[in-house]
């Protein structure tokens, strides 16, 4: 919040000796959600549900729960995809994975299946003659 634009680190343990697929995973959803609390939060009339606040109140309902703006806009949280967020009865129910373990599959799953792009031929050329003239 102080304005650092550095992560150091990512997937590195035992300060720095090893290197895990798994806790890369791990520290890019953290990182991800560092990245959306430090964007801010539009403050609009829109986004404050300044309308719908006001509808709400008058109503006899007087709850935001099933109002089309919260449906809308309560994603506006993080979404992270290893961290889950269910209640321990839920996460018991669906099999119990932790964020590691999650993780572990991912990068797994990013083996077998990721197909990275060919680098453009100049780009190959420029860095070909970067390390030609290091020799």
């Amino acid at each position: 919040m102080a304005g650092a634009n550095v992560l150091y680190g990512m997937g590195m343990l035992d300060m720095g000796m090893t290197f895990s697929y798994t806790q890369l995973l791990l520290d890019n959803e953290i990182a991800n959600m560092v990245n959306h609390v430090t964007r801010g939060i539009d403050v609009t009339d829109a986004t404050m549900a300044v309308d719908t606040i006001r509808e709400v109140i008058g109503s006899p309902i007087n709850h935001f729960l099933m109002e089309e703006h919260t449906l809308e806009h309560m994603w506006e949280q993080s979404q992270p995809t290893l961290f889950n967020r269910l209640s321990r009865g839920n996460w018991l129910s669906a099999g119990a994975e932790d964020a590691s373990a999650l993780a572990a599959k991912k990068a797994q799953q990013i083996f077998r299946n990721h197909k990275p792009q060919p680098l453009d031929v100049a780009v190959l050329k420029q860095l070909r003659s970067i390390v030609d003239s290091i020799k």
